[in-house]
This record gives structure tokens, sequence and C-alpha cells, in this order.
């Protein structure tokens, strides 16, 4: 019998996958639940990555024309009366300041006080308050586009929490745009989704399908959503992104209007988008192993780690110097746009300690250098995307010349694995048999469900009751043909990804 390889997670995913995910971001020291129930504290190792992840799209974002800005966390409760589907959709996330201070009460305990004349809104979107501010701004066609994005925190009091995926606080951008005509409007929506969607693929490595929201699933108040879901280990989908044609909904509820050129006053047409802190989770979900974390290199915090093997104190002085002067020829490598970087373990714990922790946290290259490795002109050179113990011996001078390439070997390794998986385990049902089969309990390798459909919310819903399957998306690149609904019988002319989701 097969003894089976100890892993450095436990639960593994095939044990109980939730509990897998917890370990993982445990284990790399991502991020940790916070003192206030449903938020959570990012630790310096997952607040790196979603600095990479920030400093990338903001560059995208600005070569497209838009500027940053910062608007209040606070919304007054009438902003959000102005459009109804928008407070209906949000009313019960919403958290509720109804005080300015507090006092002293009569048992020495501190009590609210100062009750404000309007209830103030901690934002769970900006689209009332920005919409708001753009009226202001907003006088003529010349005004027109605004393209403004922000960086900033949220808050949906969110009842069942899992980090990264849904706490009552995270981070993200929101971007908000006017424009003159309603293709303006759709070009925008569309860019946008293009532009996640791209760095999904080449930053995140994550393979992911691009489509519209179906009428039940799209944001309150918008007139259209467009969307990217990535498909997790688990078969589970995972909404990645958004990006809103608003039509002149919010223009409407905002005042936000303009003199055209024809002299006409006719309201603007207005986009908004966003991505959050829930891209590390898909990251984690898509790349990641019953050993831990694994990063593709482009969003990693660091690139490569140098670990010293000393076994005796007299060679420590001599192995540590050969180990700094390998970090900093390893600096003045480019990659993916920045200078590597490259960490030296200096801790005082043993080798193979130091090395499991750099397994666990996902980092792309692990290089060891001991004596013998130096007497011989080699170092130890592991790959995150192989097995935990298989490394390559390369020499001292030819590091250097390929430790870009090896990385981009590792980045392209990892993104292929996403898109062969998800492909994998995309179902081409056409009967409700068939469909309630592919989703039933036994399934445990069920996925995307590729179906036809007739845009009935009552059928949905009754899907979403029955499997807790719903409408992921309805993708632009596939299922556009002529077919029947298995549930109506009805004629349809495009099949939808249904699926479980997070």
């Amino acid at each position: 019998m097969n003894k089976q390889r100890k892993t450095a997670i436990t639960p593994t995913r095939e044990e109980n996958y939730a509990e897998w995910y917890q370990q993982v971001i445990k284990a790399a020291d991502l991020a940790e639940h916070s003192p206030v129930r449903g938020c959570m504290v990012i630790k310096p190792w997952g607040y790196e990555i979603w600095e990479n992840i920030r400093r990338h799209l903001d560059k995208k974002f600005k070569q497209t024309g838009h500027q940053n800005a910062y608007f209040p966390l606070f919304i007054p409760l009438s902003y959000l009366e102005k459009e109804a589907q928008h407070v209906e959709g949000f009313a019960k996330e919403c958290a509720v300041v109804t005080h300015h201070r507090l006092e002293v009460g009569p048992k020495g305990n501190l009590v609210p006080a100062g009750e404000l004349e309007e209830p103030l809104i901690v934002r769970p979107t900006s689209e009332t308050i920005i919409g708001e501010m753009f009226s202001k701004w907003v006088e003529s066609y010349r005004d027109l586009p605004v393209l403004m994005n922000q960086w900033a925190n949220v808050v949906r009091w969110e009842m069942r929490t899992r980090l990264f995926l849904r706490t009552a606080e995270f981070l993200w951008q929101e971007g908000h745009t006017a424009h003159a005509t309603k293709e303006e409007a759709l070009e925008e929506t569309h860019q946008m989704l293009d532009i996640y969607t791209d760095m999904a693929n080449h930053l995140l490595a994550v393979y992911v399908i691009k489509g519209e929201k179906s009428e039940r699933e799209r944001f309150p108040g918008a007139v259209s959503t467009l969307t990217f879901e990535g498909m997790m280990q688990d078969g589970k989908a995972l909404q990645m992104g958004t990006s809103h044609f608003l039509g002149q909904n919010f223009a409407k509820a905002s005042n936000i209007s303009f003199t055209s050129k024809e002299g006409q006053r006719e309201f603007a047409w207005t986009t908004s988008w966003g991505a959050t802190t829930r891209l590390i989770g898909a990251l984690i979900m898509t790349h990641s192993d019953d050993d831990g974390l694994v990063l593709p290199p482009k969003v990693a915090p660091s690139h490569v780690v140098i670990v010293p093997i000393i076994h005796k104190e007299e060679m420590k002085e001599k192995v540590e110097s050969f180990c700094k002067n390998l970090k900093e020829e390893l600096e003045s490598v480019c990659f993916a746009g920045r200078s590597l970087e490259v960490l030296f373990d200096q801790r005082e714990m043993r080798a193979g300690d130091k090395a499991w922790s750099w397994v666990k946290k996902g980092i792309p290259i692990r290089i060891e250098v001991g004596p013998k490795e130096m007497d011989e002109g080699v170092v130890s050179l592991y790959k995150r995307t192989e097995d935990a113990k298989a490394s390559m011996k390369m020499k001292v001078d030819e590091i250097k010349g390929n430790i870009a390439s090896i990385l981009e070997e590792i980045q392209n390794t990892l993104y292929e694995r996403s898109k062969a998986f998800t492909t994998s385990r995309i179902a081409l049902i056409n009967t409700k048999e068939e469909f309630y089969s592919y989703f039933s309990e036994k399934n445990k390798d069920c996925g995307f469900a590729l179906v036809h459909y007739n845009k009935d919310a009552n059928i949905e819903e009754k899907l979403q009751q029955d499997l807790n399957v719903t409408v992921r998306c309805i993708p632009f690149e596939m299922g556009q043909e002529e077919g029947f609904c298995p549930f109506s019988n009805l004629p349809s002319s495009q099949r939808v990804i249904y699926a479980r989701s997070y």
C-alpha cells in the first residue's frame, strides 16, 4: 500500500475545501479575522498582493484617460432614496450612522448622543453621492466625458463572512463615468470589462469567462451588468468584478444634465465598474495546492527567496556573503516591468522550516545555497509550480540570464492550468434531467453548465431554490446557437453559464 504523502495544509482540498481555503490563508499569513465581527485584518504579504493588483489596474485606468479622486465615506440617506431599485438592492446591507457623539451614561458607560437630523449611510457603493457631485460639475457637452475612479473601502453588512470573499468591510476601486451619448457609455462599459479580463488572464493567471448578467442578477438600478467569472478548484464560480451600463437612470435621479451641441438640455449616460480584494480569494482558490499558496510571479510580493543552508557555524559568514552577492545580482534583473524582488532569509531557524514556510507563502522561486553548492559552483532552484522537493541545479553564472524566463514559464504554466481545468469542466446540457443530475450532491466534479435560456426569472429562482444554482453570465464568446430552454421548452438563441457560486 502506498503511503499518502504528508501535506503542509490540513485538511486537503479533497477532504474539506472550505476549511482548506481558510488554512491556506493562515499558513501564508495573508489575513486574519479582526475583533470586529465580519471584518478582516489584511497582513503585509496579503496587502502587497493587493498593492500589485492596484498598481496594475491604476496604470491601465490612467492610460485610458481616467483620473483618481476621493468621495466621502458617508452618504445621506436621502441620496440613496433617489434611485428606488438601487436602495432596494442595498437596503439590507447598509450600516447606518444615527448619532455624532458619545456621552457618559447614568451607569458610567458610553451611550450615543447628538442624534443626526438625517441618518448617514456608510457607503456600500458610491453611485448616488458621486452622481450628486457630477450634477454640479456637468453643465455643457464640453464637460463630458467625466472619467473618475476612486480607491476606497466600502461596507456591506454581511452575516456570513469568509476572508477575502465576503466581508463586512472590503477594499476596492470603483470607477464612475458620465458621457454625452449612449454609444460612448456602452463603449466605456465594455472597455473596462476588457481591462479587467486582461488583468485576470495576464496578471493573476486566471482564465475567466466574460459575459452579461441576467436581469435577475444585474446590479441594482443598472440597465446591464457585464461580468467576468472564474472557476475555482471546487467547480464553483466566483464573480471577480463587474462593469455596469447605468443608462440614464442615475443621471435622472441625480439630475446630471447638460446642454448639447444643438442647445438641447439632455441627461448624461453613466457607467460604474469595480473590482475588490475578492481577487485575492480568486488567486488562492485557483492556483493553491495542499502545501499552501501558489502565486503567479507577476502579482507575487516577491519573486525569489534565497535560503542559506548552514550546518556549521564556521561556514555561516561565507555562505551568507555568497547569498547577499547573489541577491544583488538578481535584483538587477527586470521582470514584467519591475526589478526582481528578492528576499534573503536570515531568520534564526532550521533551513527546512524556512523552506516550508516559503512553500506555504507561495513564493514563485526558492533558491537554496550551502557549502556543497558553493564548492560545485551551482545552486538548487525550486519552482513553486512543481513538487516542493523537486529541484534543478543551476550554475551561478546562468541564473541571472535565465531567472526571468523561468518566472515567465511559471506564470504561463499557472494560466494554462487554470484554462485547462475550467474548459474541462464546462458541460453542454440539453435536458432538465441532465441538469438536475449534473448539479446533484452526488456529482462532486460538476462545474459550469452551458444551457439554453429564455430569460425567465421564475425559472432562475426555482433552480436556485432547488439546487443553489444561478445564471453566472450570458457569455460573449460561446453558446450563440438556436435551441430550446430545457425548463420551459421555449425557443432560445443563446446558451448561458449556470453554476454554484461564492
